[in-house]
């Protein structure tokens, strides 16, 4: 039988206050729900430590979102608008106060990596963040969770080279923006092609800018792609990418809507591909940043399979080998 490590799952029940309008919109409060009942019932319940988040304040918040954008985020919610930026941009009364919780809970995150070795910690915290760019609200996200951790990371410890990989179905144009022109945060990003699927960026040929050139690798695939193209992919490219570059920690964008039976991409992952996607970052994090690494949960809609699939990364990342 399999031995697991302790998995620090940072949540609040106060995640759920983001009111999206029912379940006709895809980021519903049910998907923490549904997460965290699978994972109460099955093998890695016995391994979870739940942790409650405390909110990001604005000062960790400036590196990556404008005082303005910041602003005007907070009046739309207290305002009563039911929508900012964009009409899939469902937002209510507690919005924002959520959202700087979720920024929040990736920042303890980064402080659990700094002080437990060994353990696998997963950020279970919505509103979702990498589409969110400094002063655009994109794709039900509104602040940029994984840019946040990345920049307190370097600022409050010093991790100054930072890879990020992110495995959602759609390109993190956010966290793509933040980091464009910057050589010390690696960004890679495996997506459907921009092509077919939002928010239409990502080229391949989209490798950073000035000083950053070379520190974003996008890698789209086609429509109908499973497991066997992307664990190629992660292989020959994500690997090599990772060990030359040399990171001081690891930040995974996790994203499960690349599944085959959610309809938010068409892309066509099975369960199980999490898990290998999992066992991959957590031997590349022991091999090149003493393993260094936090997952901050994006996208994933389909409520049938979502637990399951956080359940495999999660098993994944913890498995004692």
């Amino acid at each position: 039988m399999a031995q697991f490590k302790q998995i620090n799952m940072i949540y609040s029940d106060r995640f759920l206050d983001h009111d999206t309008g029912g379940q006709d919109h895809p980021e519903s409060p049910e998907r923490l729900t549904r997460i965290i009942n699978h994972l109460r019932k099955g093998p890695l319940k016995d391994s979870l430590n739940f942790t409650e988040p405390s909110s990001s304040g604005t000062a960790d918040i400036l590196p990556v979102h404008s005082r303005e954008y910041l602003l005007r985020f907070e009046e739309a919610c207290l305002s009563g608008r039911e929508t900012f930026g964009h009409s899939d941009n469902r937002i209510c009364y507690d919005t924002y106060e959520v959202a700087l919780l979720a920024a929040g809970a990736s920042e303890m995150a980064v402080d659990i990596a700094e002080e437990a070795t060994g353990q696998v910690i997963f950020s279970l915290a919505r509103p979702p963040g990498h589409h969110a760019e400094a002063a655009l609200p994109l794709g039900f996200c509104f602040l940029n969770n994984v840019a946040i951790a990345a920049r307190y990371w370097q600022r409050k410890y010093a991790r100054k080279r930072i890879f990020i990989m992110d495995f959602d179905a759609h390109h993190g144009n956010g966290i793509q923006e933040t980091f464009d022109e910057d050589p010390k945060v690696f960004y890679a990003s495996i997506h459907e092609h921009p092509t077919f699927s939002f928010p239409g960026t990502g080229y391949e040929e989209d490798t950073g800018s000035g000083a950053g050139e070379g520190f974003t690798m996008n890698m789209a695939l086609p429509p109908g792609a499973a497991e066997s193209l992307v664990l190629k992919t992660l292989k020959e490219r994500v690997e090599p990418a990772m060990e030359q570059f040399q990171p001081d920690c690891i930040i995974a964008a996790a994203g499960f809507d690349g599944h085959e039976a959610d309809d938010m991409s068409g892309l066509a992952y099975s369960t199980s591909l999490f898990g290998h996607i999992g066992s991959f970052l957590a031997v590349l994090a022991d091999r090149v940043c003493q393993g260094r690494l936090i997952s901050i949960l994006e996208g994933g809609y389909n409520l049938d399979f979502l637990g399951p699939s956080v359940e495999m990364y999660l098993g994944g990342l913890a498995v004692k080998i």
